[in-house]
């Protein structure tokens, strides 16, 4: 039996802001941007060379949704971006204007920092240690 997980939810603001950020701040792919109906779109992004899972950046609609918006992990990180090369890509997304809260950091799994996306939410980058 093969299973992945093949898109996560991110509640947005607005598409366009969301497809810039992610493919000019974060070099994600714009994998599909699909008219579906009442304004809605279907769009997915992704890491270059994805082999995992994509998200489906999903654009609040109700009061409750848009309160969600930057809070979806109650604060915690949300999202971990794997990387095979830490400082390349530390340094690239500084440059490109990404919000780390913290310095980078050795933990026993590996090199990490987090950093907050147009919205807030909370990610690691993330290089793991080699087995």
């Amino acid at each position: 039996m093969s299973r992945t997980i093949g898109y996560v939810t991110l509640l947005i603001r607005d598409y366009d802001e969301a497809i810039a950020y992610f493919t000019r701040c974060l070099q994600f792919v714009l994998i599909e941007d699909t008219p579906v109906s009442d304004g809605k779109r279907w769009v997915l992004v992704a890491p270059p060379g994805r082999a995992g899972t994509a998200l489906l950046l999903a654009k609040a609609a109700t009061t409750e949704q848009m309160e969600r918006i930057g809070h979806q992990a109650g604060g915690r990180v949300f999202l971990f971006l794997h990387t095979d090369d830490f400082w390349r890509d530390y340094r690239e997304l500084r440059s490109r204007g990404v919000k780390f809260t913290e310095e980078p950091r050795t933990e026993a799994y590996g090199t990490v920092a987090v950093f907050e996306d147009l919205y807030g939410n909370r990610w690691d980058l993330l290089q793991l240690k080699s087995a």
